[in-house]
C-alpha cells in the first residue's frame, strides 16, 4: 500500500510541473503581448487567473470562498494570507478577482518559464539588501496609482511545516497604511495538507479560503501598523487554531 502511494506521489508532483508549463506555453504569446506595457497588467491578470485555475482543478483540487464582507471593484486592497504551499499563488489568484500584484522573493524569478513573468509583473525583493526593500515601496505606489492592488504573504515565506503561523513582517502593513489601503486577511486553511514541499505528501481534495473584515487604514500613523499586523494575524491564527 505504501509503494502505491508513493508511486502516486511522484507522478502527482510530476503532474503538477507539467501543469504549471503547459498552459504558460498555449497562451505564451498573449502573455507576452500582455506585459509589454504596464497599463496592459489587467489583461495578464486575467490570463494568470485562467493559468492558476487550469491547475487547481488539473490537480483535483477544489476551492471553497467564505467571505464576510465583498470586495468593491476598481478599489485597491492589501491581500494578505499565511503562507504553506506552492498552491498558495494559485489560490490566491482563483479567488480574488481584484487585479493585484504579488511582492515577492526574487529566487521564484529563476523558476523556468514561470520566473520570466514573474519577475516582469511582480514587486520582487531581496530581503537581505535594505536598498531593494525600500524599492518596493516606490514600485507599490506605481502599481496603487493604476488602480491595481498589493498582494503579500507576511510570514515572509514559507515556515517549518511544524510552524502552524510564523510572526508576520512589517512590510505589508507600512505600505497599506502609507498608501491608506484597506487591508484584506485570508486564511487557507487546507493548502499545508493537500500539497506541502514535502515531496511524499498531499492529495487531491477541498481547499477552504476564509476573507475576513477588513481592516481600514485610512488615517492611522505608521506607529498603528505594529497593533494591526497583531490583528490581523491573530484573525488568521484563530482560524487555524481551531480548524487544527
Amino acid at each position: 500500500m505504501r509503494a502505491l502511494k508513493i508511486i502516486f506521489w511522484v507522478v502527482w508532483r510530476i503532474w503538477f510541473y507539467i501543469l504549471v508549463a503547459v498552459p504558460i506555453l498555449v497562451m505564451f504569446p498573449f502573455l507576452f503581448l500582455s506585459i509589454l506595457k504596464e497599463r496592459w497588467y489587467p489583461y495578464f491578470f486575467i490570463l494568470a487567473r485562467i493559468w492558476a485555475k487550469v491547475i487547481l482543478y488539473g490537480m483535483g483540487f477544489r476551492y471553497q470562498v467564505r467571505t464576510l464582507q465583498e470586495l468593491e471593484p476598481n478599489k485597491s486592497y492589501m491581500f494578505i494570507a499565511n503562507h504553506t504551499s506552492m498552491t498558495d499563488i494559485m489560490l490566491m489568484l482563483a479567488t480574488v478577482r481584484n487585479p493585484f500584484v504579488f511582492v515577492g522573493k526574487k529566487e521564484l524569478a529563476k523558476i523556468p518559464l514561470f520566473g520570466f513573468f514573474y519577475k516582469r509583473t511582480s514587486i520582487l525583493v531581496d530581503r537581505g539588501n535594505q536598498k531593494s526593500r525600500m524599492a518596493v515601496y516606490e514600485r507599490a505606489q506605481r502599481r496603487l496609482n493604476m488602480g491595481l492592488s498589493i498582494c503579500i504573504f507576511p510570514e515572509g515565506g514559507v515556515p517549518d511545516e511544524s510552524v502552524l503561523l510564523d510572526e508576520f513582517k512589517d512590510g505589508a502593513f507600512r505600505l497599506a497604511i502609507e498608501h491608506q489601503i484597506p487591508i484584506v486577511p485570508m486564511t487557507f486553511f487546507d493548502n499545508k495538507e493537500r500539497f506541502s514541499y514535502t515531496f511524499l505528501s498531499g492529495s487531491p481534495g477541498k481547499m477552504r479560503v476564509k476573507i475576513h473584515p477588513f481592516i481600514e487604514t485610512q488615517g492611522l500613523p505608521l506607529e498603528a501598523k505594529k497593533d494591526i499586523k497583531d490583528q490581523a494575524r491573530q484573525l488568521i491564527l484563530t482560524d487555524l487554531q481551531e480548524n487544527d
